[in-house]
């Protein structure tokens, strides 16, 4: 095959690999882990680059069940192998790429992701089975390791040279013009099983796109804009991003959502192209749902619902105004409880998601945050525990005040890949941190109403039934796990 100028290009793979049972690799801004309920996020981060490298490959081994065995017997054929990784799964990514080699020493192994962004050196360092990693962001940067570019030349790219010594390129400036970029949506039809790809509160099968990368919020937990997306949001044009939908709707009938996963798809500077887009959708008649920041004016919303918007993700994290200053939410809990009426009177579905163990937490404000849910009473929420990623704020913070051991955050998960709570206050352990979460989840759906709520929506459909059913069973071992 022909690659870049007439070199050659390589066959090449882009991989999930196996890690932990159920483990969600492909999550993006707050962390990767496996999940309460059976969830899987779309690749989108490995499709992307995908899309650029003909006649490449995107497996997904954990959406796919795939065992180590059986995915290293599909590795092992290719000339080409990058693999996406993150804090949590990097250990067990490393050993795949160390196997990989001892099965094919010929195959070049890469590495991207938010890990081996905010540590290249690291990451090389760690196994000599990983020949290169890319920070930044890395589309063009794999395509151009795919296309035969020799790697001193690759901009965005660390690498070991022959004689094993780590090399680190000129950064990669960031993409300006968002809509150069290939659909993912034909990746996805040609080498995923969409039907793998469940999240409770999304209809099934759905798809997920980004319509932009970076975000302004200044959220000290969140991984990527921090990392690798950056601050400021840059988007695809209106008609790009309804162009991709179209090709979905005609090439992907069996996709009954689109799930705009945008860190904050409402962005307050973007609202005309929220509702150009919105519009767009009502006429595709494609029912849709985005990530949203709880300050979304409500005419806004309105055109948003009333053009096939059903539900909406939003980052609550606490129900305590003065940990959200603490972690630069930019939002109040006054703004956050009008938000949500509005879109309870407009018939908008709410997930809610919610973080314990940020600073400033005690058994007071966890207790206030609980409360604070079952006030505002989304229909269905996710608890998650404070994740100190490198590369964020909340990391640096951490390890200044001495509420974490620095270089001690690959322990974000446990042997069975379930979420840790790893940071420690003197007046609050992480052990209580990590037992709030069940108490938060006991408190909020164990309600006569919300019982009551479910259950109706059960009787209303045999589908939500089954679905319901199965997500109860697992919800129930999730928490067994925990305490085990």
């Amino acid at each position: 095959m022909i690659g870049c100028e007439g070199m050659a290009r390589m066959k090449t793979l882009f991989l999930q690999a196996p890690s932990f049972e159920g483990f969600d690799g492909g999550a993006g801004s707050r962390y990767q882990a496996k999940r309460e309920v059976r969830s899987f996020w779309f690749p989108t981060w490995l499709a992307q680059p995908a899309a650029l490298v003909p006649d490449s490959r995107l497996l997904d081994a954990p959406a796919d069940g795939l065992s180590v065995a059986a995915t290293l017997k599909i590795a092992r054929l290719y000339e080409l192998v990058i693999i996406h990784t993150s804090t949590p799964s990097f250990p067990t990514d490393a050993r795949f790429a160390e196997l990989l080699k001892q099965q094919n020493p010929q195959v070049r192994v890469g590495m991207v992701g938010a890990k081996t962004m905010v540590d290249p050196e690291g990451s090389l360092r760690a196994t000599a089975a990983i020949d290169f990693v890319c920070r930044e962001e890395f589309d063009y940067t794999c395509r151009d390791v795919a296309g035969g570019m020799p790697l001193s030349e690759i901009k965005g790219l660390s690498y070991r040279d022959g004689t094993g010594r780590v090399i680190h390129n000129l950064p990669r400036p960031m993409l300006e013009n968002m809509d150069e970029l290939p659909f993912v949506a034909p990746v996805y039809q040609r080498d995923l099983t969409v039907r793998n790809y469940f999240i409770g509160y999304l209809k099934h099968p759905y798809v997920s796109l980004y319509t932009g990368r970076g975000c302004r919020s200044k959220c000290t937990f969140c991984l990527w804009p921090q990392t690798v997306g950056g601050h400021r949001y840059r988007v695809r044009s209106a008609r790009n991003v309804l162009d991709e939908v179209r090709w979905i709707k005609q090439n992907m009938p069996e996709v009954q959502e689109i799930m705009f996963d945008d860190d904050t798809f409402t962005d307050s500077s973007n609202l005309a192209r929220v509702e150009e887009i919105a519009r767009g959708m009502g006429e595709l008649g494609m029912t849709w749902s985005c990530n949203a920041k709880a300050n979304v004016p409500y005419d806004t919303l309105k055109i948003m619902k009333d053009n096939g918007l059903r539900l909406l993700l939003v980052g609550y994290e606490s129900g305590d105004d003065q940990i959200l200053h603490n972690i630069r939410k930019g939002l109040r809990t006054d703004i956050a409880r009008r938000f949500t009426a509005n879109c309870r009177e407009l018939g908008i579905v709410i997930h809610g998601t919610f973080i314990l163990g940020l600073p400033g937490e005690t058994q007071e404000t966890i207790a206030k945050t609980i409360e604070f849910a079952k006030q505002i009473n989304p229909h269905t929420i996710q608890v998650s525990l404070a994740a100190p990623y490198p590369g964020t704020q909340l990391y640096k913070e951490a390890v200044q005040h001495g509420w974490l051991a620095e270089n001690t955050s690959q322990h974000l998960v446990n042997e069975q890949g379930v979420q840790l709570a790893v940071i420690s206050y003197p007046h609050l352990s992480k052990e209580q941190i990590f037992h709030s979460m069940e108490l938060f989840y006991r408190e909020f759906y164990f309600r006569p109403g919300k019982i009551w709520e479910i259950v109706r929506e059960m009787l209303l459909s045999p589908q939500m039934m089954r679905r319901r059913l199965r997500e109860g069973v697992e919800f129930f071992r999730f928490l067994h796990a925990r305490e085990a």
